[in-house]
Parts: structure tokens; sequence; C-alpha cells
């Protein structure tokens, strides 16, 4: 009865003898394997050839999606960017909130926009963007260390938005990033369940809560 190794054996075997092909290179020709994309079986070097075309495809649509993402986010820090000019291109102070919020629905697309801040100045105790927030509303900013993104489950800035949103995105407003309390909330609104999903990356986010934190700074008492 003839000896037959198991396999593990075997590829332990050609591990430790890196040269038995060499010397045995008229086995590579011989040697045939199945191909799950021929069906059928072929050689060593077409098989080898098959495993780098598949591993050039996955690198190719891994380099277009970097590339897309980075065409993403090019066209985003443009639109920063101009939202930031039309900031300080506001003429006075109380058209700045309506020019940021204005900015946002027209420049990012985002179906609805407003904002509330608490601690203004008397000039402005009258106006749209100080109308009255709960207390709730406010404990609920503090506690946001980052914007807060997904669905709307009622929350009472989604309110201050008009009908049928779906989900938002609340976005605390701070003097300094070191400060914990806050003085306003800005909230963006849509009808679409997905537009602000709870897995959604906030680091943009978190640059236009800052800007629009530093912006609407002056109108504090």
């Amino acid at each position: 009865m003839s000896f037959q190794p198991d396999p593990d054996t075997v590829a332990q075997y050609l591990i430790d003898s890196p040269h038995f092909f060499e010397e045995h290179a008229e086995l590579l020709a011989k040697i045939r394997l199945s191909s799950p994309l021929l069906g059928r079986a072929v050689s060593l070097q077409e098989r080898q050839m098959e495993v780098l075309r598949e591993k050039i495809k996955v690198q190719d649509l891994r380099l277009a999606d970097m590339m897309r993402n980075a065409q993403e986010n090019d066209t985003s820090s443009h639109k920063l960017h101009a939202w930031t000019r039309s900031l300080l291109l506001a003429r006075n102070d109380v058209d700045l909130p309506h020019t940021l919020v204005d900015g946002l629905r027209t420049g990012f697309a985002v179906p609805q926009a407003t904002l509330r801040l608490w601690g203004v100045a008397e000039d402005y105790s009258h106006t749209w963007f100080a109308a009255e927030a709960s207390e709730d509303a406010k404990i609920f900013a503090n506690g946001l260390n980052l914007p807060f993104c997904g669905s709307n489950n009622d929350f009472e800035a989604a309110s201050w938005l008009e009908q049928d949103i779906q989900s938002v995105a609340m976005l605390p407003l701070r003097s300094s990033a070191a400060t914990p309390a806050t003085f306003g909330l800005l909230v963006l609104g849509s009808p679409d369940p997905q537009r602000f999903s709870a897995d959604m990356a906030t680091d943009f986010l978190v640059q236009i809560g800052e800007t629009a934190s530093a912006a609407l700074a002056c109108l504090l008492e």
C-alpha cells in the first residue's frame, strides 16, 4: 500500500522547501486548478493571473471610491467657504441669523433650517431667533458634545421647523469648544428619513456649528 501524505503535510513541505519548484519547474505546467471565473480547470499560471486581475479590480474600485470622496469633500469645502463669506458680508447683526440659515438651505440644499438663541442682548430680545425655548431644550443642547443626527422623535427643536420633518440634525452653539454651556441651537430638518441618519459622519457639521457659534456670538448680551 502506497503512502498518502495529508494535505497539511504537503503544504508544510512546500513551505519548508522554497526551491522545490525551481528544481521541478516542469510540474508548474502540469498543475491544474479550478477557475471560478472560467468554470474549468486552468494552469497555475492562468489562475495566478486571474487572482492578480481580481486584486487590480478591487484596488481600482477602492481608488475610484477615494477619488469620489475627495471630490465630495472638495465640493463641501467650497460650499463652506461661500457660506462663511456670506456671514462676513452680512450688513448688520440682525440680518445675520437669516443669512446664516438661508445660506444653509440654498448652499447645502437643506430643506429646512432654523435656530434659537438664548441670552441675547436686549436689542434682539423680540426677534424671531430669540423666541422662547424651554428649559428642557436648553438642557438637551447643553448635553450635546457633538451634533445630533437621527430620526425626529418629537423633539421640541424640530417643532421650530415646518411640518413633515422625518430626520433632524441639531448643532449646539457655544462661545468656545471648551465651554460646556450653550447659547443656542441650530436645527436642520428634512422630510427624508435618511438625510440626517444616526450613523452619518458629523465632522463637517461640527465645522458648521463652530462657524455659526463664532458668527452669532455678537448677538449675546
